[in-house]
């Protein structure tokens, strides 16, 4: 394993501390910013299907309708009332004068009775934001404080109730969610964080300590997020996954180094040499668990999607920053106060029990005793928990997807009210001719037609909006007649044609407008039947090319690729991992148990997430209505690559000390059960923290944020107690010294070479109640 220098940084104790200093003071500004240049919507992915046709619409079409506000308007009197006329009058005009607004359609401009409510006191109205004119969620607070303005100046409009909503307005509500709930549960993770350092050190200074380096971790590894939005789209997700991450890990990693200090110091070392000797045991073991976990952020980067890549570069730079600070800064402050670490005394007297070890001994011994017991008990107990991974299914949720409590989900839900909700997010199909030909001519407007009436035979399809659907049940004949003169047709209804034909005819679009009752699961089950419609063939548009866009295209394009890449990123983190694991403790075995115990904590954290989330088992905990029914495809790959690596941490721990106890003494089962008793309770304590910070998560209104802090949540749960308390000591026991091979030869050679050096004594008496010295090789 690598160990820092850690004499050179006891040596310049001082200009490490005030450089640490420093770099967060300047982390500091950027890191307090760093939601305003984070992205939410996310890129298509490249070469997709879906990629293509937004890229058509957006070459095509001189004014799409891509972007747009949605505007609800709910009042006591119906909309026909000159009041409620005046001031659906007065929002659209003000809509329509900001710069950023190509157009608003309105049922006072159109007549639609789809715009209103069968009560006819809800409307709303779709205000178009120009693509040129940068990224709409940008213009989401000048908006809505150009509506609720105009409203407000109004007196008598006080009864009347407006919600800007839309797809940039949840963009931008889940942005600033994000934001909110990140900082909300570093928040409320911190006090019980302290109070599971404070039992696990006895007293109060050492338990800031380590506080102190999982938030320098965040500030400084938010801040070059921050620089590294300039170069690349930076997801918000990001924001998530440094909080939690840098917490736990910063304080996993300074809880090891601290354990180790105190306990050199209670040895009789000066502070300088137990900080030194802490950097050079401990620190080693926080350094290959770092790697290790940086491996699994790292094989993220190979993924297709600005999500994922993000997630990846957000924890390798918040990891990288918790192993820095916990092998350099915090030796250094160790060094300095000493013994002062242990102050209040009066505290460690009053929380004895908390560290009293006989509790973990007798664990121990009986699992000395009992191996082949506790490896029946506990995979027993790991399978029941992985059994409904089997059942898991990808998609996108059937609800819960929109963050509760904001002005943009509360429009979502009045348009659903009034049986609108379809109108958000429709499925955008592209059509288009070979060049030099129009899609509107005589020999593709039959086929359009067809293609339309395919569509809107899908019970889940509320409507087709396209350039053969301006009124209902028209006929292949009077669809040619009219487009016989385009011109004429385009005159007639030029917003329209704006929006659904291109200037050179050869280009249409059909809007399909999913029914309320098509939840975003089904919604990607209708993108798949719209492709497979297009690819079977239509009659009639044998030459053409269709393209499926919109937000659900978009996911279902996401999930296929990242499905795809997904066991390439299992098979570099499996391989990283033993490789690692391989070199630093020279053992064949270890890397293999190693891995194979960190792939059943994360198939118990998947088995457990389709429970509760997937089935709604214990789901109203969590704040949500209903079942899920569909696992957002993102979270699955990121806790795999997180939890890995956060597994790993453990093991690494564990084995350090197993280690160390078996080189000194060449025992396997003395070494397990010294190793256990001594890393137990840092174990724990660890894994109890880990499981605060994350657990806060799982209380987000971001669902993707939710599944992603239960998973974590409840793998390092399980990888604490049921796989590194009772599954690898077991599985130590059984092995024996097979565990070492082959570095265990090289061991007992150096061993008796030494033992050949020195007068041979009398063998050392079997204590009583231990297993006998390991046979095996």
């Amino acid at each position: 394993m690598i160990a820092p220098p850690g004499r050179l940084i006891i040596r310049f104790r001082f200009l490490v501390i005030l450089s640490w200093i420093v770099a967060v003071a300047l982390a500091l500004p950027r890191a307090s910013a760093v939601h305003e240049v984070l992205e939410v919507e996310g890129e298509t992915v490249e070469g997709s299907d879906s990629r293509l046709a937004a890229e058509l619409i957006r070459q095509e079409f001189p004014q799409p309708i891509s972007h747009y506000f949605a505007v609800t308007l709910t009042g006591p009197l119906p909309i026909d009332s000159p009041p409620y006329r005046a001031l659906l009058d007065s929002l659209t005009s003000s809509a329509v004068r900001e710069q950023y607004i190509t157009r608003v359609l309105s049922y006072l401009t159109t007549d639609d009775p789809e715009l209103i409510s069968e009560d006819r006191r809800t409307t709303f109205f779709v205000a178009a934001v120009a693509p040129e004119n940068g990224s709409a969620t940008d213009f989401v607070p000048p908006f809505r404080e150009t509506i609720h303005g105009t409203k407000d100046r109004i007196p008598w409009a006080a009864d009347y109730k407006v919600q800007v909503t839309g797809n940039p307005a949840l963009d931008y509500d889940i942005r600033s969610v994000s934001k909110t709930d990140a900082e909300e549960g570093e928040r409320k993770s911190l006090p019980f964080t302290a109070v599971v350092l404070v039992l696990a050190f006895g007293a109060l200074v050492a338990a800031v300590l380590p506080l102190v380096i999982g938030i320098f971790a965040i500030e400084c590894a938010l801040a070059l997020v921050h620089v590294a939005a300039g170069f690349y789209p930076m997801s918000v997700f990001v924001l998530t996954i440094v909080t939690m991450v840098g917490l736990g890990v910063g304080i996993d990693y300074s809880l090891l180094i601290v354990t180790r200090f105190r306990e050199e110091l209670n040895r009789g070392r000066t502070a300088r040499a137990a900080a030194e000797r802490a950097t050079a045991t401990a620190g080693r073991a926080v350094v290959t668990s770092g790697l290790t976990v940086l491996l699994g952020f790292g094989a993220l980067l190979i993924t297709p999607i600005t999500e994922t890549r993000s997630v990846a570069i957000g924890g390798l730079f918040v990891v990288a920053a918790a192993v820095l600070l916990s092998v350099t800064f915090l030796p250094a402050v160790l060094s300095l106060i000493g013994r002062a670490i242990d102050r209040p005394r009066w505290l460690a007297k009053r929380l004895a029990w908390y560290h009293a070890p006989t509790g973990w001994e007798r664990w121990a011994r009986w699992l000395a005793h009992h191996p082949w017991r506790a490896l029946v008990i506990g995979g027993v107990a790991i399978a029941a928990i992985t059994w409904p991974l089997a059942s898991i299914k990808i998609g996108l949720p059937k609800s819960g997807w929109f963050p509760s409590e904001t002005e943009s989900s509360d429009g979502v839900k009045t348009l659903q009210d009034m049986g609108a909700q379809g109108a958000l997010l429709p499925v955008r199909v592209v059509v288009r001719a070979p060049q030099g030909e129009k899609i509107v001519g005589t020999k593709y407007i039959r086929g359009l037609k067809r293609l339309s009436d395919s569509l809107n035979a899908d019970p889940r399809v509320a409507q087709v909006r396209s350039v053969v659907d301006l009124e209902p049940n028209m006929s292949s004949l009077r669809l040619t007649m009219m487009y016989s003169d385009v011109d004429a047709a385009r005159a007639r209804s030029p917003d329209f044609y704006s929006a659904y034909l291109s200037d050179d005819n050869r280009t249409t679009l059909m809007d399909v407008f999913l029914s309320d009752t098509t939840s975003l699961t089904s919604s990607m089950e209708v993108v798949e039947r719209v492709r497979a419609i297009a690819g079977a063939g239509v009659r009639g548009l044998d030459s053409v090319s269709v393209h499926v866009g919109g937000f659900q295209a978009g996911s279902v394009d996401l999930q296929n690729r990242l499905l795809e890449q997904y066991p390439t990123v299992v098979f570099l983190v499996l391989v990283t991992t033993a490789l690692m694991m391989f070199f630093a403790f020279q053992s064949i075995l270890v890397p293999i148990k190693a891995v194979v115990m960190n792939c059943l904590s994360v198939a118990g954290a998947f088995g457990l997430t389709v429970l509760v989330f997937q089935y709604g088992v214990g789901a109203s905990a969590f704040g949500l209505e209903q079942p899920t029914e569909a696992i957002y495809v993102v979270v699955p790959v990121v806790v795999f690559a997180v939890v890995f690596g956060l597994s790993m941490d453990y093991e690494v721990f564990l084995l350090s000390r197993i280690k160390e106890a078996f080189d000194r003494t060449g025992r396997n089962d003395q070494a397990t059960m010294e190793g256990l008793t001594a890393t137990a309770s840092v174990i724990t304590s660890a894994a109890a923290i880990m499981i605060v910070v994350f657990g806060t998560f799982s209380f987000s209104r971001v669902l993707a944020a939710q599944q992603l802090g239960f998973g974590l949540a409840v793998a390092v749960l399980l990888d604490a107690t049921l796989i590194r308390m009772v599954l690898v000591p077991a599985f130590m026991h059984i092995a024996g010294s097979w565990n070492w091979w082959p570095g265990v030869a090289k061991a007992r050679r150096a061993r008796a070479l030494e033992a050949a050096s020195v007068e041979p004594q009398a063998p050392e008496a079997q204590p009583v109640g231990e297993p006998a010295p390991d046979a095996s090789p």
